[in-house]
């Protein structure tokens, strides 16, 4: 057998739009390669749920191969150590992968595959798969680039030649034995044709209510587009639907093409400075919360006592997915009135979400718990976002069915009617006032400023036109509404 062009596969289960696998294709036999690897699997922030949206995503992957002229070729173990076997073998000419902002185990894994290809002399060709630059030493002109990479021609799926005596491979059920089940039985589907029926369906039935349905969680289920699960796995590229979207017109799809941008604006933010995943953007953020195993668990299982608290924890253990207001809200509970840590209450997120993008994902727990200094204090007071969202508690009562018999006078509140119902395992009102003061004590902290206007040069935005910290009026003030900083990732 010649050498092969190995592709590997890894958060970009699709053929079309894929740069590696056409420019592979182009140099000779191509061997579609993903690699299930148990040591992944076994991270805090993976889950069950995850796996099994990927495994029927590699499911739709392997027949759109086999289409092509080759299945995908699916192994289990340390990638490095298939990849020596691979070498061996059959001798690798080239691997070609897309670039990946991944979480810290998969920064540490392709630096050894790196390495091993340095070793033996095969180039990897990484090329981008979002609008993010590796490298990247200045935002100034991000925007246009990011347009510039949006508007560069699809590519075709190539055609493969087939790898005679080569076994696909199985697909096991679970990527490793220890992987805790779970039970999530509203989750999307994987796989590239679903995430086309969801897009065309968005864009054709559904966008034109986008922006008044994203907010309340009654009605961002069926509003927003559900496309944020199909991105982070590649079964659509960004350049395919940002293109199918201009398309169409409308306020709706003009909000929805917003936070396409805002997307990749926060994945560039993990690939400047990989540490974010662990530690806080400002210094004199770092270790000011405690654990408390006991909030913790009571906040993961929905069960605070606080019923829209509880209500959306639960609607996102049965679903995988919730509106970014819901997950604000929940994030801010967590951080201010429980006053946990977000590295832990993140992880817990991090495993509810199918669609679970680092990038977003740890930029935003900074950006909740008001540990990036560059965003203003936002705590969401989970009452009234109830009343607001939720008004005569319809969506409490199919969540937390204890409830069912409470007044709507009285839902959002059901301490407060008497009769023995349990008060909040915090006060939400004295909670929230001690976590402004003591956010607020160290914004004004001596040298508070100056960290926070490096931050601000390094990952703020080129459109939002902030000045710096030091020139802005500080003020005292939680924000309820939208602003520019209010930055709604739903899709």
């Amino acid at each position: 057998m010649a050498a092969l062009q190995l592709v590997w596969f890894k958060r970009d289960l699709r053929v079309v739009d894929h740069r590696p696998l056409h420019a592979a294709a182009a140099r000779g036999p191509v061997l579609p390669l993903y690699v299930i690897e148990p040591a992944l699997w076994q991270q805090p922030d993976a889950s069950e749920r995850q796996w099994l949206f990927c495994h029927e995503s590699l499911v739709d992957l392997r027949e759109a191969l086999a289409a092509l002229g080759q299945p995908l070729v699916v192994r289990s173990g340390d990638v490095v150590e298939v990849l020596e076997r691979a070498r061996r073998q059959f001798g690798i000419a080239g691997i070609w992968s897309h670039q990946e902002t991944g979480n810290g185990w998969t920064f540490a894994r392709d630096k050894r595959v790196a390495a091993w290809a340095r070793q033996h002399g095969i180039p990897w060709t990484e090329l981008p798969q979002f609008g993010v630059t590796r490298g990247l030493r200045s935002r100034h002109g991000w925007a246009k680039r990011w347009e510039a990479q949006m508007a560069e021609p699809i590519t075709p799926s190539p055609s493969l030649q087939a790898l005679e005596g080569l076994q696909p491979g199985p697909l096991p059920d679970r990527p490793c034995p220890d992987l805790p089940a779970e039970a999530c039985p509203e989750r999307q589907r994987g796989g590239r044709s679903l995430a086309l029926l969801e897009l065309m369906d968005f864009l054709e039935h559904r966008a034109c209510r986008y922006s008044r349905s994203i907010s309340s969680p009654n009605t961002a289920f069926s509003g927003c587009s559900r496309l944020s699960t199909y991105l982070p796995w590649g079964c659509v590229s960004m350049r395919e639907v940002l293109q199918t979207s201009r398309g169409f017109h409308g306020r709706g799809v003009s909000s929805f093409e917003s936070r396409l941008h805002w997307h990749c604006h926060f994945i560039q933010k993990l690939e400047d400075q990989p540490s974010i995943e662990f530690e806080d953007f400002h210094p004199f953020m770092r270790g000011i919360r405690s654990c408390d195993a006991e909030r913790l668990a009571a906040w993961s299982e929905g069960r605070t006592g606080v019923p829209f608290v509880d209500a959306c924890m639960r609607a996102l253990q049965a679903h995988g997915w919730i509106n970014f207001r819901m997950r604000a809200m929940l994030m801010s509970f967590a951080s201010y009135n429980l006053w946990l840590p977000w590295r832990d209450s993140g992880l817990h997120l991090a495993r509810q979400f199918v669609d679970y993008e680092p990038g977003i994902h740890w930029s935003q727990c900074q950006m909740q718990s008001g540990s990036t200094s560059i965003n203003t204090i936002r705590i969401y007071n989970p009452i009234k976002q109830g009343l607001d969202h939720d008004p005569e508690g319809r969506f409490i009562r199919r969540w937390c069915p204890e409830l069912s018999d409470v007044p709507a006078i009285h839902v959002h509140e059901p301490w407060a009617l008497g009769g023995g119902m349990p008060p909040p395992i915090v006060d939400v009102a004295a909670s929230m006032q001690e976590a402004k003061d003591r956010i607020w004590a160290i914004r004004r902290s001596t040298g508070f400023d100056r960290h926070a206007d490096a931050i601000q040069r390094r990952h703020g935005s080129r459109k939002s036109g902030l000045t710096p910290v030091t020139s802005r009026r500080r003020q005292r003030r939680s924000v309820q509404s939208s602003s520019t900083q209010q930055l709604s990732l739903e899709l």
